[in-house]
């Protein structure tokens, strides 16, 4: 029998003030059985006014939209509708746009030219609680986090969390699993991938990854980075 989580269908919105491509997605979501598309949205304040009312599992949105802008439409959806995650899908590759997004709570950064079924992973890894980083942008981040300059809003492992616990005192609380999965999950790779790679189901890797934030009191993949780095977990020389 399939896991509850996989075989649930995920209620996609879409949000983008070009209809030739936003009805282009609804027909390729249409085509996954694991996926409905149920509502649309032309402009940032609609996507905003819609997402709130329809509560969808994930807003594919894009960033350059009319009336309010897709990262001010994202970091509003986060804050008023806490259960629903964001995938930003846009042209824009630059870093900047990139780090923009994650700091406004996006759960996964996509760019246009990507193939469709890097899309339907997208949707699914964000869905299921995950990140999903596009592999050609994911090293912005780590560099973001080693840069010695890096700013301020950038937090320290030191700092404490609302438990009162310190990121990171729980590194040998992990188990051999849990640590291959922050590995993977620090260098970039999305569930799909992890669970192919550990020969393991979506769901294993997702309580996997649910279990290494909670023990280790890590609350974004920003500060699951900052960790692995600090630790020396990532490859040497991957952010090059």
């Amino acid at each position: 029998m399939p896991d509850a989580l996989e075989a649930r269908t995920v209620r996609v919105m879409l949000a983008d003030d070009h209809d030739i491509l936003r009805q282009g997605l609804k027909l390729l979501l249409g085509l996954q059985p694991d996926m409905q598309v149920v509502g649309e949205a032309r402009t940032g304040r609609e996507a905003l006014d819609l997402a709130v009312a329809l509560r969808p599992d994930v807003v594919v949105l894009d960033i350059t939209m009319p009336e309010m802008d897709g990262l001010a439409v994202c970091q509003r959806i986060r804050q008023q509708v806490a259960s629903t995650q964001v995938l930003i899908l846009t042209m824009h590759e630059s870093e900047e746009y990139f780090l923009e997004a994650l700091r406004a709570g996006a759960a996964g950064y996509l760019v246009k030219k990507a193939a469709p079924t890097e899309l339907h992973l997208a949707i699914q890894a964000v869905a299921g609680g995950g990140a999903f980083l596009y592999p050609g942008l994911a090293k912005a981040l780590i560099r973001q986090v080693i840069e010695p300059n890096a700013s301020a809003n950038q937090i320290s492992l030191a700092e404490q969390e609302p438990g009162g616990k310190q990121v990171g005192r729980e590194i040998h609380a992990l188990t051999p699993r849990e640590l291959e999965v922050l590995k993977l999950v620090a260098e970039g790779y999305t569930n799909q991938q992890i669970a192919n790679q550990l020969v393991i189901s979506i769901k294993t890797v997702q309580a996997h990854r649910a279990n290494v934030m909670e023990k280790l009191g890590l609350r974004d993949i920003t500060h699951l980075v900052r960790f692995a780095l600090h630790f020396g977990l990532l490859p040497e020389g991957w952010q090059d």
